[in-house]
């Protein structure tokens, strides 16, 4: 899981000086207007498309995930950088918004401009994907960008980096990678003093969000966290259980676990628990480890999985498939709990592998309460054939994203936002709210002409004033 090459571990003075040309960059780049940022990004877009196979078996080659796995990924990346590029200018540009009758003599407009240089934190399970959730929303809003991957996967944020500077050698240094150890994102937070950024985007674990959260603290930087999550599907009695099992199985299995909002968490009714439990297993049995998903990219997570698994069953669960003995390094073998205590770490805490939780319940009412019971909050999914249902459940839950009867259908759909509360952080990602992100909102108002009664002014008569105020009063207390 290894490309073989080298890459530099930054210090805190190497990233403030790439802060610098990033910053110099993003000026010239801010200075060109939308119009001309969205044909330059598609550009690099394009390229990028064209370089998908060589992203691809980097991205495969540092995660261990399969190379189908990888494409996949870059398609994504593909889709929500093309979003962006066309949609920045309409979602950021000036427009007209009322003045309101006290102010009809103002003429009241509101855009946004780039914050300067966000940083970027990613993470090592989608090193290009995930990332570019704010690189590429980022880089539309008119930012420059500093990029720190994963110390695991940094030839994948490396070779982004220079793609960006082949493609639009005019903004060569808009897009900068360092690499290195947790103290290089460290630096770049601003832990060991100001580096410069204007915003810091990262995703990872909620304990290293917390300390990416004081580093900027101390300088006010605004933080957007991406945590993870302990993501449910809740099945209802009429609900196609071939269909949720296969999507449970992809959601579950998929990447090793190894997804943010990836399924954690079943809560399906009782009456078709035990066939639900029955179709699962059947698939996740027909999984071939190593081709069908990769290994654990980081290996000390297997100390977390086998934890789970092992407590689960100590805690009175059912293994369905697998167990311990199916979590043999280096590619795990899928494991289906049933039975499992709603205070048992299988349920309560992040697993991050190829382990899925199946419990009953008596209704859909209980899904919901044990569905929103998690500290994390990310997304969720439904399962039923009455369409109508499954979208009011999906405005009970408490997550930031679901999906009826799919699961991360929202995935694909740039113009969605994504991000989640609690454990999983604030802040959101993808679609308009991911634009303004990565924006600051201004406020113009220009004077019209004189108003019957200027309230502005020590010249207007405070009787007049007086007048005045009392009849908006009177119109607020009647309407």
């Amino acid at each position: 899981m290894t490309t073989g090459t080298n890459h530099p571990a930054h210090t805190a003075e190497d990233v403030r000086a790439a802060v610098a040309r990033a910053r110099s960059a993003g000026r010239s780049w801010a200075a060109l207007g939308a119009r001309e940022r969205r044909a330059a990004l598609l550009r690099w877009k394009r390229a990028l498309a064209a370089r998908a196979d060589e992203f691809a078996q980097v991205i495969a080659s540092e995660t261990g995930k399969p190379v189908h796995d990888a494409r996949a990924e870059v398609l994504l990346t593909l889709v929500h950088l093309d979003w962006a590029a066309r949609n920045a200018r309409r979602v950021l540009g000036r427009r007209r918004v009322p003045s309101g009758l006290l102010s009809v003599h103002q003429r009241a407009t509101l855009a946004y401009r780039p914050l300067g240089v966000i940083g970027v934190i990613g993470p090592w399970n989608y090193p290009l994907y995930t990332p570019m959730g704010s690189i590429g929303y980022a880089l539309a809003a008119g930012n420059a960008v500093m990029f720190k991957p994963s110390e695991l996967t940094p030839g994948v944020g490396a070779l982004l980096a220079r793609s960006l500077g082949e493609a639009l050698p005019d903004h060569a240094d808009l897009l900068q990678a360092v690499t290195g150890p947790g103290s290089t994102g460290a630096a770049l937070a601003g832990a060991e003093g100001p580096s410069g950024v204007d915003k810091v985007a990262f995703t990872g674990s909620p304990g290293t969000a917390r300390k990416v959260a004081a580093a900027c603290a101390a300088t006010l930087t605004p933080l957007l966290a991406e945590c993870g999550g302990k993501d449910a599907v809740l099945v209802a009695a009429d609900a196609d259980l071939d269909a949720a099992a296969d999507a449970i199985v992809w959601g579950a299995m998929g990447n090793a676990g190894q997804t943010c909002a990836g399924v954690e968490r079943v809560y399906a009714v009782e009456s078709v628990h035990e066939a639900l439990c029955s179709r699962i297993v059947s698939r996740a049995r027909a999984l071939t480890p190593g081709e069908a998903y990769g290994p654990l990219t980081l290996s000390s997570q297997l100390d977390v999985v086998e934890r789970h698994v092992k407590q689960a069953l100590v805690d009175g669960a059912t293994a369905r498939l697998g167990g311990p003995d199916a979590l043999r390094a280096p590619v795990l073998g899928p494991v289906v709990l049933s039975g499992v205590p709603e205070d048992s770490p299988a349920v309560t805490e992040e697993t991050f592998g190829p382990v899925v939780v199946v419990n009953p319940v008596r209704d859909m009412d209980e899904a919901v309460e044990r569905a929103d019971a998690s500290a994390y909050s990310l997304g969720a999914a439904v399962f039923t054939r009455d369409r109508a249902a499954g979208v009011a459940l999906a405005e009970r839950l408490g997550s930031g994203a679901v999906s009826v009867n799919s699961v991360l259908g929202f995935a694909a759909i740039p113009s969605l936002p994504f991000g989640g509360a609690g454990e999983s952080g604030y802040g959101r990602i993808h679609g308009e709210g991911g634009l303004r992100a990565f924006a600051a909102p201004r406020s113009v108002t220009v004077r019209r002409f004189a108003p019957a009664v200027d309230l502005t002014s020590f010249a207007t008569p405070r009787e007049k004033v007086a007048r005045a105020v009392e009849l908006g009063r009177r119109l607020h207390a009647r309407f």
